[in-house]
């Protein structure tokens, strides 16, 4: 009989790969995606009374799917017996072909483009595809955007409530529409990639389902538009970072730096395919005279990162310069710590404390404003505010592996 570990194991295993295509898929026959959430997170639920019981299945996705289904259909006869509802809920056994829904037949792009429809805000979007498509707790997705649990629940409710009321249509966009949606449909992806890179919370410091699944529909909209300068900016930016995953953790759980990391245990081969798309990119600049945008400008922060043998070798200068160039489009304050980390490197750590310190009152609640000006205290020898500095970082961070690493740092400290 299958063991309580494995099968836990398996409901959670079952969660990181399934979710995601088991919401899309009930979304796409009900076009409804409070059941879909719904009915997906009940079929969860029942694996986890029943599969300790009855053993895992040969295939979890499809029992999940099938159950799922099931549960669905259940509650939309709770609620009406109209005739119209009834055929909503058969829809299931109709083996009439479906038809065209866009010019990609996956049913995650589609779960995608129905949450970045242009009539939500674009914080909204993110947010919502963020938890039906990347499974992600409301409390994970607040501390992406730096904003209180309550407000993201809210935000998130208004979203479905409104698509339900436009009726927006579950589907890809043509490509007369779809320009103006892909800006929120790279941002959805690239927060997805970054919350598994790094998760934000919880026991897991990386969760690897998330940066796979983020690099799947990154290669997906590469398919999509092979063309697009962003498009392949944000594949390759995914690609150089999740290179580096390897090295990311120590063995003993903590958070390994970029300056400590070992260079000889990075993915090579995800190295040299996110530099030929770099490379493309540059020449495709050169040619049409479009001047990069933000992901391909992170790309290239990346690359020079990637290139260089150690910390000490690299060109810390151009990195410099290409966030100077990503502040004139995105002026964000994390782009402006970033390059403030930058400046440090070149004209030392006083001088990057200055641009840091400017930051302080928007960037007060974000642990990574703490860690770095923490950093650059200790490297001025000011080892007090620096012993704080860290404190208030490992307060803040819900990490266990960037936890462990700031508390290690804050410990060597010698006065």
């Amino acid at each position: 009989m299958t063991g309580p570990t494995t099968v836990a194991q398996a409901i959670t295993g079952a969660h990181r790969e399934e979710w995601a295509p088991v919401v899309a898929s009930l979304a796409r026959r009900f076009g409804d995606l409070d059941v879909a959430e719904e009915a997906a997170a009940e079929a969860f639920a029942a694996a986890a009374e029943r599969w300790p019981r009855e053993g895992v299945p040969p295939n979890p996705g499809g029992w999940l799917a099938t159950t799922a289904t099931r549960k669905a259909i259940d509650r939309l006869r709770r609620e009406t017996q109209r005739d119209a509802k009834h055929q909503e809920a058969l829809i299931v056994y109709d083996d009439t072909p479906p038809e065209p829904t866009g010019p990609v037949e996956d049913d995650r792009l589609r779960l995608i483009f129905t949450c970045c429809h242009p009539a939500l805000a674009m914080e909204a979007r993110v947010a919502l595809t963020l938890r039906l498509l990347g499974g992600l707790t409301v409390a994970e997705i607040a501390r992406a955007f730096l904003v209180q649990e309550t407000t993201m629940a809210r935000r998130i409710t208004r979203a479905k409530t409104k698509i339900k009321a436009a009726h927006i249509p579950y589907r890809v966009p043509w490509a007369a529409d779809i320009r103006e949606r892909l800006a929120g449909v790279l941002a959805v992806v690239y927060l997805i990639f970054n919350e598994g890179y790094l998760a934000s919370e919880g026991d897991d410091p990386v969760r690897v389902d998330l940066s796979d699944e983020a690099i799947r529909l990154g290669r997906l909209l590469r398919t999509l538009l092979p063309d697009d300068g962003e498009v392949a900016g944000l594949l390759a930016l995914m690609l150089l970072t999740d290179a580096r995953r390897p090295a990311r953790v120590s063995r003993t759980g903590e958070l390994v730096t970029l300056d400590e990391q070992d260079r000889g245990a990075w993915n090579a081969a995800l190295i040299a395919e996110g530099n030929a798309l770099i490379r493309e990119r540059v020449e495709a600049t050169a040619t049409s005279g479009e001047p990069p945008g933000r992901y391909q400008l992170q790309a290239a922060i990346n690359a020079v990162h990637t290139d260089a043998p150690s910390t000490r070798d690299t060109d810390w200068s151009t990195v410099v310069a290409l966030y100077g160039r990503l502040m004139l489009l995105d002026p964000s304050p994390i782009v402006r710590l970033n390059r403030a980390v930058a400046v440090a490197e070149v004209d030392g750590p006083a001088v990057g404390l200055a641009e840091i310190d400017r930051l302080a009152d928007v960037l007060d609640g974000y642990h990574a404003f703490h860690a770095a000006r923490a950093d650059l205290l200790r490297r001025a020898r000011r080892g007090g505010e620096s012993r704080a500095a860290y404190d208030r970082a490992i307060g803040l961070t819900g990490n266990s592996a960037e936890r462990a690493y700031l508390t290690r740092r804050r410990d060597q400290l010698t006065s």
